[in-house]
């Protein structure tokens, strides 16, 4: 196997992660926004690089996130310990029912609504970025944007500390194709109505390069 590749959702987050490396085996690319689209990008550029007898060791889905406020800071860097479909399921009067819990067969359900992270990949990374905070990040199609619905996903989701667009649909691509996943991502604002005042995106955005130049090394450390 050769090199790492990292997926953002746009090229701006892809500009941040390249400032930070100087590997040439890493290989970053923006895919674009949702868990559809990152999803089936992701698996496309999996196939077309084992078809060339190149594929990649890992993956990482990285870029800014909101973070969930008490769990981590603004401009605070997050490593997913699992990627989460915080919203694949059903509404129901008792509240939200996840996918997994609604009767279908197992095979219908691929690898459910969660995917865990590799954990030597993790382990790495958690060494190489001790001020890193460690939970599960959400994958939603719809950002949240109130207070009401803030509170609910943070109550489902006690060791969650972010939300994104794109990590599940990532994450999925690269367990079927067998490979080591992790999610990494910078908070550039806290979850919840949204107050452009409260952005950090400069900051955020700077975040993410100064943990990209983690990755070559941590992903040197997989077998």
């Amino acid at each position: 196997m050769t090199g790492l590749l990292v997926l953002t959702a746009v090229p701006a987050e892809a500009e941040a992660v390249r400032a930070g490396l100087t590997d040439p085996t890493v290989t970053v690319r923006p895919v674009g926004v949702g868990p559809a689209v990152a999803g089936a990008a992701t698996a496309r550029l999996l196939t077309l690089a084992e078809a060339a007898g190149r594929p990649y060791r890992a993956v990482i889905s990285a870029g800014i996130a909101g973070g969930f406020a008490g769990r981590v800071p603004v401009a605070g860097t997050v490593l997913g310990t699992r990627s989460v479909a915080a919203d694949l399921g059903a509404e129901s009067p008792d509240g939200f029912i996840p996918i997994d819990e609604l009767g279908m067969p197992p095979e219908l359900l691929g690898g459910g609504p969660v995917v865990d992270a590799d954990p030597e990949l993790l382990a790495a990374l958690s060494a190489a970025l001790p001020g890193a905070t460690a939970g599960e990040i959400l994958t939603v199609s719809t950002v949240t944007g109130t207070a009401a619905s803030t509170r609910a996903l943070a109550d489902r989701h006690p060791t969650a500390v972010a939300e994104a667009m794109e990590g599940y649909g990532v994450a999925v691509a690269a367990a079927q194709a067998g490979l080591a996943f992790v999610e990494l991502r910078t908070v550039s604002n806290p979850i919840g109505p949204r107050d452009r005042g409260s952005w950090r995106m400069a900051e955020a955005f700077r975040a993410l390069t100064e943990a990209a130049r983690a990755l070559p090394e941590a992903a040197g450390t997989l077998g």
